[in-house]
């Protein structure tokens, strides 16, 4: 894959650590986003493919299909384009790979998905030179503790993490400390792509953004987020392999974006024994997620109707039950229109604009309802199967991390936030129809 980067330079953070000797058993790399860790990680990964014995190696993140991005793409500045020539895409029974010929004999870099509390099974009995990880905070932690059994015995064994500032408590902190890691840190000012002009506008706009979101994605210091609206979901107990229970009915909910993101959740109320009681549960059993500014791709509101048709489609087969509405938010008037025109039948959701209750008014309402089930567990996550990860949970969990109250004015901040509108819409869907 032939980069169409004209010119490519590194910082001197950057080269310093791509360089370095492979002297520690684990590297991590933490800071800001946009620092310049990526494109770091996968130099670095490339030199240590150049001196390892090992022929076969894993790179990861919480999906296959972020692992291929962040890895074997990285905006033309990976491992594919780093070994141009020499790098081909195969599969073969360990899953799929890079293959590299390389002057110290052929290696095999698999990319698997990490997040998923069955991931582990996916490794098992290979043994591994390297691991290297993107987002290592975001990944299931017997997969971690896996992937180091692993490359036990490899001649030269290396792992290498990369993550966005975690919370103070974050169990991976825990993590990095029982497996002795070099830690790093990194700012945008590491990142070359950057003057010092781009650096003063970035900096004064995060700094508008509130104490939170400067200090963690412009200074890249773990901050206890103030005020995080769903505090009450537990990851580790909140996710089910599979749905649960009788299903009821099956409904879409939708929030559209062009720089911001477009998202639909698939949701399927079951009937299921919650603490010795029948109730009806709200299960978000999967997720279409795109956004024009993170991905510096913008479509056309009739390009998102057609791929969220096909989302649609995949989860009728999928999980063999006819749906009764598709939802969308009353701001997104171009996007309902396409999806009408191509036969979807779509109505507007209920996005608590002129409700008032006790209190609460406006999208205070459905936040209440979507914790007030997240409290009952009423509300579980359930994992796509493994055949379209690109239909995962990864941008809803990364949202619920980051979706915080302003510290000023105590309402929720205008940022992080698009899978989170359209998970109140399906809490409104299911209090009026199941509460």
């Amino acid at each position: 894959m032939q980069t169409s980067l004209n010119k490519i330079e590194y910082s001197p953070k950057q080269r310093s650590f791509i360089f370095s000797k492979f002297d520690h058993l684990f590297d991590v790399n933490e800071g800001s986003i946009r620092s310049g860790k990526t494109a770091a990680d996968c130099a670095r990964m490339a030199v240590y493919y150049l001196l390892s014995p090992s022929p076969l190696h894993l790179v990861t993140a919480y999906n296959q299909e972020q692992a291929y991005k962040l890895w074997i793409e990285a905006d033309q500045m990976g491992l594919a384009y780093i070994f141009d020539g020499s790098a081909h895409l195969k599969r073969d029974r360990g899953g799929d790979c890079l293959e590299l010929d390389l002057p110290n004999g052929k290696k095999k870099v698999y990319f698997k998905g990490g997040g998923k509390s069955n991931s582990a099974n996916a490794i098992r009995g290979i043994s591994l030179g390297s691991v290297a990880y993107s987002e290592i905070n975001l990944l299931n932690a017997e997969f971690l503790e896996e992937t180091f059994r692993r490359t036990a015995a490899a001649p030269i064994r290396y792992h290498l993490g990369d993550l966005n500032p975690p919370a103070p408590q974050d169990p991976i902190i825990e993590f990095f400390n029982a497996h002795d890691a070099n830690w790093l840190h990194w700012t945008a000012k590491d990142n070359p792509i950057y003057d010092k002009k781009r650096l003063a506008d970035l900096e004064a706009e995060y700094r508008r953004q509130g104490p939170y979101k400067y200090k963690r994605d412009w200074l890249g210091e773990r901050v206890m987020p103030q005020g995080v609206i769903y505090s009450q979901f537990n990851q580790d107990t909140m996710v089910d392999q599979t749905l649960i229970g009788e299903p009821v009915e099956m409904f879409f909910e939708t929030d559209a974006g062009q720089d911001d993101a477009t998202t639909m959740s698939c949701n399927i109320v079951t009937r299921r024994q919650v603490e010795g009681e029948w109730r009806f549960v709200l299960n978000r059993v999967a997720n279409y997620y795109h956004s024009g500014r993170e991905t510096g791709e913008q479509r056309a509101m009739s390009t998102y109707a057609a791929e969220l048709k096909q989302f649609i489609l995949w989860c009728v087969r999928t999980y063999q039950l006819h749906y009764s509405v598709v939802q969308v938010d009353p701001a997104a008037l171009a996007l309902r229109a396409e999806l009408i025109k191509i036969g979807i039948d779509a109505s507007l959701s209920n996005n608590n604009g002129h409700e008032v209750i006790g209190g609460k008014k406006g999208i205070e309402v459905g936040i209440q309802r979507q914790q007030s089930l997240i409290a009952n567990d009423q509300f579980r996550l359930v994992e796509p199967p493994e055949h379209n990860p690109s239909y995962d949970h990864y941008h809803y969990l990364r949202e619920l991390s980051m979706y915080v109250r302003d510290e000023a004015s105590g309402h929720p901040v205008d940022a992080n936030n698009h899978a989170m509108d359209e998970s109140r819409y399906a809490a409104n869907y299911f209090y009026s129809n199941y509460m």
